[in-house]
């Protein structure tokens, strides 16, 4: 299992995977002595200390402010982009926005630019994948987020603006874990040699984060097996 996953998984979610897919009952304890005595270490997942530039037009309060608890799906969203490099140090763009009920991804999109466009067509596949969907949507105070666009289309979904305040990147920490947890289990493993290669990897990712990645405060779950609790 943890060579299965390229050493990314530590001794309590190896602990989950195994009791889940074996049905077995095997405590943390014991799987983490067997961890030690065959030299298993997981990667371990570092702050890189990076916060975005403010804008200082069309800004909103924090509404959120650091209650990133949610009772229900598409109650409260967080968004965010990240750079990434490929080949002989070109740059790419992941957009995400992300929902604090389950934690999953309820939509992603890779660009070459950090522009507008890219952060409009996130939100339009967020909101096309839950179109009654009216949630509070967090970011930071880049210019994508201040923009008139932004605000016009977040505006005609009855979408409820919330922002960071300056210089605090933990006002949006659950963005900030989930771009962690992706670096350190998926793009820090392997150097991408073109912009396809890149695109599959994260789309190999998003797959598992949603699908796969069992997590102890979902009742260890998957985010989307706990999603479909709620619908069904």
């Amino acid at each position: 299992m943890f060579q299965k996953y390229k050493g990314i998984l530590g001794y309590r979610r190896i602990t989950m995977f195994i009791n889940r897919q074996f049905k077995k009952r095997y405590n943390r304890k014991r799987i983490r002595r067997l961890m030690i005595r065959l030299s298993l270490k997981s990667f371990i997942r570092r702050s890189n200390g990076y916060c975005t530039k403010t804008s200082y037009v069309n800004i909103e309060d924090n509404i959120l402010n650091r209650d990133f608890t949610a009772e229900q799906p598409n109650q409260k969203w967080v968004t965010d982009i990240t750079h990434l490099h490929y080949g002989l140090g070109n740059k790419a763009y992941l957009s995400v926005i992300k929902d604090l009920y389950d934690g999953s991804v309820v939509a992603y999109k890779i660009g070459r630019f950090n522009n507008n466009p890219l952060v409009m067509e996130t939100l339009r596949a967020a909101l096309d994948a839950n179109p009654d969907a009216t949630p509070l949507l967090h970011s930071d105070r880049g210019s994508q987020y201040t923009s008139k666009e932004y605000r016009h289309i977040t505006t005609q979904a009855g979408i409820t603006r919330s922002m960071s305040r300056v210089g605090k990147c933990i006002d949006n920490a659950p963005m900030e874990s989930f771009f962690g947890h992706f670096k350190c289990e998926s793009y820090e493993l392997k150097k991408y040699k073109s912009y396809e290669d890149l695109v599959e990897d994260i789309d190999r990712y998003m797959r598992f984060y949603n699908e796969e990645r069992y997590q102890q405060k979902l009742n260890n779950l998957a985010p989307i097996e706990y999603r479909y609790q709620v619908v069904a």
